[in-house]
């Protein structure tokens, strides 16, 4: 193709078309639209905005709604807002109200399973006064974050506060009694006098047996507890009269005000620390709770013939003075066929404190139990030999008694009645018994003697000898009267006779001469008496032939 056709293809400027402007959607909306649609822009991103801050919405139970109020009480984690009450109304069944609170959206991670919520409100109990705060602030929800992964958005309110908080280092442990006491929630428990955890509830057991109790122990004591701990009541003032005088203990002043549990392990026990949610038994006190673990007990039977005054039980039933059992029950039996009543005294022995020291074995030698057989022989080998129970005073102050169980070699041969249950053991009259029979006796034969025939006899005696007193008194009277002057005249002649015989009698006296060569002579005579008597028997024929020599 030339350059003529070239040019002959390519159109003229002028015959080229125009360029026309286009119009834009804001060119053709007017200008007054333009400030709604910018009110539009920033509403929507004000909704937005809070609709990524809006908490969580949540519902709480609570018993009342006493010192709550809608738009105005606060939720509270630490002491650090976390939310508001929203709205507050009545329960459906009317047997408490509904909270409705916003929880804010950083805090949507504490509403789990196991979270608590509680209303903060002043509070005067045993364990102190909280809430003080709340009489100037108004009263708030409390709220103690749980540890579950389970989201949950109903909660059912604390009526009274937790006493552990989750982020409280300790464990909780279980314990059973047969009654509650004068523990509350709140209660302190001391481990050597040390306050260590509280009672953090309780509950009755099924059937009203006993009341099972949940005490937190605080670290570090949590791991002092173990399989050989002992808890028991610390509650008021145990006193105690002993050989050694008397003994007060206590554990702090605020356990005898609002009660106290204390724990301790066995003596010379060491066992490794068990795991939470442990159940121990609550002993009464400590004496109690330290008490060996007795793994053979048998139940006996005793009657005795005097008065059961004093004996209740829980006494002792001890072996020359070591206690080697308790007293169970005090009862009364009717023999109907005899139509006489009987007292048995039904105790708890325990055979192992009766028996002598183990004989040395082999460490390695394994620890065999006594069979039953082996006891009954023992506890029948001891009754032959004279083991008997009888009751004895305790104490002189309050009268009360115990079952002594001594050897009396004169006691009457006897055994254990195996074939009764429980066990029939024999018993012997106590001392005291025998004197309040004796006095008895002597009682009933003075009630024979005629005490009115010889009270009249008496009196009729005493007449008869006050008469006679009053004649002798007469009599006297008489002679005093009559005699005196004579008996008076005859004593001064008396008096006279005896002056003279002293004066014969002097050393100088005639008589005492004479009388001293009379009795010279009649000596003189005795011995010529005694030589001639002497002659005789020695030459008794010279009575009829004389001398010899005189023909």
């Amino acid at each position: 193709m030339g350059p003529s056709s070239l040019k002959e293809g390519r159109p003229e400027l002028g015959e080229l078309p125009a360029a026309v402007p286009s119009r834009t959607l804001w060119g053709r909306l007017p200008l007054v639209w333009m400030l709604p649609a910018v009110v539009v822009l920033v509403g929507g991103f004000v909704v937005i905005h809070e609709k990524l801050n809006q908490g969580t919405s949540i519902e709480i139970r609570f018993a009342n709604a006493e010192g709550l109020e809608a738009n105005k009480t606060r939720v509270r984690y630490k002491d650090v807002e976390i939310g508001e009450v929203m709205d507050i109304r009545v329960s459906d069944d009317r047997k408490g109200v509904i909270v409705t609170a916003d929880i804010h959206r950083n805090a949507r991670s504490y509403l789990v399973d196991d979270t608590r919520f509680w209303v903060v409100r002043p509070r005067i109990t045993g364990a102190g006064v909280s809430g003080l705060a709340t009489l100037v602030s108004g009263a708030y929800i409390s709220v103690d974050v749980g540890n579950s992964k389970v989201n949950r958005d109903h909660y059912v309110g604390l009526e009274i506060p937790p006493i552990v908080t989750v982020d409280l280092p300790g464990r909780e442990f279980v314990l059973h009694a047969d009654d509650l006491g004068s523990l509350d929630i709140g209660s302190s428990l001391f481990y050597r006098h040390i306050t260590a955890g509280q009672v953090v509830g309780y509950a009755l057991d099924p059937g009203g047996s006993g009341v099972t109790i949940q005490v937190f122990i605080n670290a570090p004591f949590d791991t002092y507890v173990t399989r050989a701990t002992r808890f028991w009541q610390a509650s008021g003032i145990d006193m105690s009269v002993n050989a050694d005088g008397v003994k007060l203990h206590t554990e702090s002043l605020a356990s005898i005000l609002e009660g106290g549990v204390a724990f301790g392990p066995l003596p010379g026990v060491a066992v490794a620390p068990v795991p939470p949610d442990a159940i121990f038994t609550l002993y009464e006190d400590q004496d109690r709770a330290m008490r060996p673990s007795e793994t053979e007990i048998r139940a006996f039977v005793m009657y005795f013939g005097g008065s059961l005054r004093g004996l209740s039980a829980g006494a002792p039933v001890e072996l020359q003075g070591i206690k080697v059992g308790e007293v169970k029950s005090v009862d009364v039996e009717y023999d109907q066929h005899a139509g006489s009543l009987a007292f048995p005294v039904i105790i708890d022995l325990y055979p192992q404190r009766l028996r002598g020291r183990t004989q040395s074995r082999p460490q390695d030698a394994p620890v065999r139990e006594p069979s039953e057989a082996a006891s009954k022989a023992m506890i029948d080998n001891l009754v032959s030999h004279g083991l008997r129970a009888e009751l004895k005073t305790g104490n002189l102050l309050t009268g009360q008694k115990f079952v002594a169980l001594e050897m009396h070699q004169d006691a009457s041969r006897d055994r254990v009645g195996w074939m009764e249950q429980p066990a029939i053991f024999p018993t012997v009259s106590s001392g005291l018994d025998d004197i309040q029979d004796s006095v008895g006796v002597i009682a009933k034969k003075l009630s024979k003697v005629p005490f009115d025939r010889l009270s009249a006899r008496l009196i009729a005696a005493m007449d008869t000898l006050e008469h006679t007193l009053k004649s002798a008194d007469h009599m006297l009277q008489n002679v005093d009267a009559n005699l005196a002057p004579q008996v008076q005249a005859t004593l001064a002649e008396a008096q006279g006779a005896l002056k003279n015989a002293k004066e014969l009698l002097g050393k100088d006296a005639p008589l005492e001469n004479d009388l001293g060569s009379t009795l010279l002579q009649v000596s003189r005579a005795a011995k010529s008496i005694s030589a001639l008597v002497d002659y005789l028997e020695r030459h008794p024929e010279s009575l009829l032939r004389g001398k010899p020599g005189k023909q």
